[in-house]
């Protein structure tokens, strides 16, 4: 399963108690399983294979808001806010079931070769196709969701199409 467990950096709750300075947030208030520190979505990799506690995990895309964001902060316009803030987290797959508690440090098994961050994968799903390099290598990731490179394999310009 792609999407297994949904990870949140807790550095990005400061922004949101700014933004959202009426609404409580506690630790979880974006339905993650793990509230993470230092695991950024610009440093993350699609493909990283982590350890936390005795559990192996691949990050295998970011997350894309869907209406129910928007019915848990009461708030229409939530989705698009959270897109536009570049604050989506990710998502891991289950490489090696185990045990993980708060607080266990988080590993770096691997590194991914294609180096294809979160961050860059988000920006690409918006983006208006101009990245073409990014968007095949995007296209071409083996733990990215096939659902997500088809997307991208359809925004490739052919070689030798018209371009506006």
């Amino acid at each position: 399963m792609d999407k297994a467990v949904y990870v949140y950096p807790s550095e990005h709750y400061e922004y949101w108690r700014e933004q959202l300075p009426d609404f409580p947030l506690p630790w979880g208030a974006f339905g993650e399983n793990f509230t993470s520190e230092g695991l950024l979505e610009d440093a993350i990799r699609i493909g990283d294979r982590l350890r936390i506690g005795t559990a192996e995990f691949a990050v295998t895309q970011p997350r894309m808001p869907c209406f129910k964001l928007g019915i848990r902060f009461d708030r229409a316009d939530m989705v698009k806010r959270f897109l536009q803030s570049g604050r989506s987290g990710f998502y891991l797959s289950v490489s090696q079931e185990g045990e993980v508690t708060a607080g266990d440090t988080v590993t770096f098994i691997a590194r991914d070769e294609h180096a294809v961050s979160v961050a860059d994968v988000v920006s690409l799903y918006a983006a208006d196709g101009a990245n073409q390099d990014l968007l095949r290598r995007a296209s071409n990731l083996p733990a990215l969701p096939e659902s997500w490179r088809d997307y991208f394999r359809q925004r490739l310009w052919e070689p030798d199409a018209e371009r506006n």
